[in-house]
């Protein structure tokens, strides 16, 4: 059964090589788009995860935002993909990944080497550059995933692409449960786990249930500080994610 379903990922993985190969350079924006998260949804239910999403009563997300969650799995990314296709910043080390490395360059992902000063500037370019195009952008602000009912202390230094761009801060919330509602383990993707090992426990799960919770965007001001929208961007997810904020100060 377990190689039945890898098998169907696997399948299903080089249908997405093939889409950007062949039909990406022939289709507009928009088109992309749709093709993105129509995969990135049927990726999601292959690996046995239901998304359900939820905001507020009243609440209306931002049209134009850069777009923040805390971060548990490779799954995260695709997730959010099925709801509204984002261009994502992440770690340079996920290009190397088989198969999901080339499909996430080839639909955008802006890759960024950690502790290099140099490479932060160029994305930070690149993002101001993209949210003025209107497109949405997101990043995971603690910079690497963490085990579910914890929240690491949050990066600072991109959210000041929203200031430059004119653009709120639109939060997202994302964890993943079992049937009886109780956090599921095996979405935790952390330590020395590689993407497979990640990939075949999330198949031995039994399914599990990603809830994506849309929250208030924050605004900017030409005078707002990039550590006042980390903080109030972590406050929100940390609330919605039912945990104590902590003692611990967000990152520069």
């Amino acid at each position: 059964m377990l190689a039945f379903r890898l098998l169907r990922v696997a399948l299903h993985l080089f249908r997405g090589l093939a889409t950007c190969a062949f039909a990406f350079p022939r289709l507009g924006h928009a088109a992309r788009q749709q093709r993105i998260q129509r995969w990135s949804a049927r990726l999601v239910a292959l690996a046995g995860v239901e998304v359900r999403v939820s905001c507020r009563p009243g609440l209306q997300p931002a049209a134009r935002a850069l777009i923040v969650s805390n971060h548990v799995s490779w799954l995260d990314i695709f997730v959010i993909n099925s709801v509204g296709p984002c261009r994502f910043v992440a770690k340079s080390d996920i290009r190397d990944w088989p198969l999901i490395g080339w499909l996430c360059e080839k639909t955008g992902t802006i890759f960024i080497s950690r502790g290099k000063l140099r490479d932060v500037r160029r994305i930070y370019q690149g993002l101001v550059a993209s949210l003025h195009a209107g497109e949405r952008v997101a990043f995971f602000p603690e910079g690497t995933t963490a085990a579910q009912g914890t929240l690491l202390p949050f990066h600072a230094n991109l959210f000041e692409a929203a200031v430059e761009a004119e653009v709120p801060v639109q939060p997202y919330a994302v964890r993943y449960t079992g049937k009886s509602g109780e956090l599921h383990a095996a979405a935790d993707f952390i330590g020395d786990m590689t993407f497979v090992q990640s990939l075949v426990s999330v198949l031995r799960s039994g399914g599990m249930t990603a809830h994506l919770e849309l929250l208030a965007p924050i605004e900017t001001r030409p005078d707002t500080h990039r550590r006042e929208l980390a903080d109030a961007a972590r406050r929100e997810i940390a609330d919605a994610l039912g945990m104590p904020e902590g003692r611990e100060a967000n990152r520069a």
